[in-house]
């Protein structure tokens, strides 16, 4: 395209004419200063996220809490929506839910009738089933006898934990749930009366039915533990830890 300016002329030049002038407005590409380039860091891939990560600990990790309960296991109707720790939550990664451990806590899952076990990252809250402790992602169900027949009785063992198991923490209580929505609206109306500094929200579950979460003060546990017993309904009541 430079060159399509320069065409020759019909009658011959002079015995030894001047160079001709590059155009004003179209100046010669070698002669514009070529600016010195700044150095651009090496891309660095993203980290993935903790729940895509493979789970390991020391041979040696010492059990910090156990307990013995029923699992269950969930999944499509929760597919890659936000789970507790506010990563969209994925059936196929080796996590789990749990109702009061810290979040990120990593466990041991044993299943109690084959002996098979998983480790498993704590990244959601539930079950919210009065007779289950453990939610497994569809992915650790599989692993264990829990994917076939919907629930087994299990042994969890604590291998690390980012946080107090037994102090500190922030706290609610969970209520549901509730088939007929106006009960829940009711029983929500009736404690945000009584409890005029704490929170009182209701929400929908994608398994069905509405649920009541109330938020105490500062999310105190001990406060939030007099709820459960000042409250009365025949709904389930769960304390659950936030953090």
């Amino acid at each position: 395209m430079f060159l399509a300016g320069c065409a020759a002329h019909h009658e011959p030049p002079p015995a030894m004419p001047p160079p001709p002038a590059a155009p004003a407005s179209t100046p010669a590409p070698h002669h514009i200063p070529t600016p010195t380039p700044t150095p651009v860091p090496t891309p660095v891939a993203p980290r993935a996220s903790r729940s895509d990560t493979e789970i390991t600990v020391p041979k040696d990790a010492k059990v910090l809490y156990t307990e013995v309960g029923f699992a269950s296991w969930y999944g499509p109707g929760f597919q890659k929506r936000n789970a507790a720790n506010g990563q969209p939550y994925d059936m196929n990664a080796m996590t789990a839910a749990h109702r009061t451990l810290p979040l990120n806590t990593i466990v041991r899952v044993t299943d109690l009738k084959t002996a098979e076990s998983v480790l498993l990252r704590i990244t959601d809250r539930g079950p919210f089933v009065t007779d289950r402790v453990i939610d497994l992602s569809r992915a650790a169900a599989r692993k264990l006898s829990v994917y076939q027949h919907g629930t087994a009785l299990v042994k969890i063992e604590v291998l690390e934990t980012p946080a107090s198991i037994k102090e500190g923490g922030r706290w609610c209580v969970q209520i549901g749930a509730f088939q007929d929505s106006d009960d829940a609206r009711k029983l929500k109306e009736k404690l945000a009366r009584r409890y005029r500094t704490a929170k009182v929200l209701q929400f929908s579950s994608p398994a069905g039915g509405d649920w009541i979460r109330v938020r105490v003060a500062e999310d105190d546990k001990k406060r939030a533990q007099e709820v459960m017993k000042e409250t009365h309904t025949e709904a389930a009541m769960f304390l659950v830890r936030l953090d």
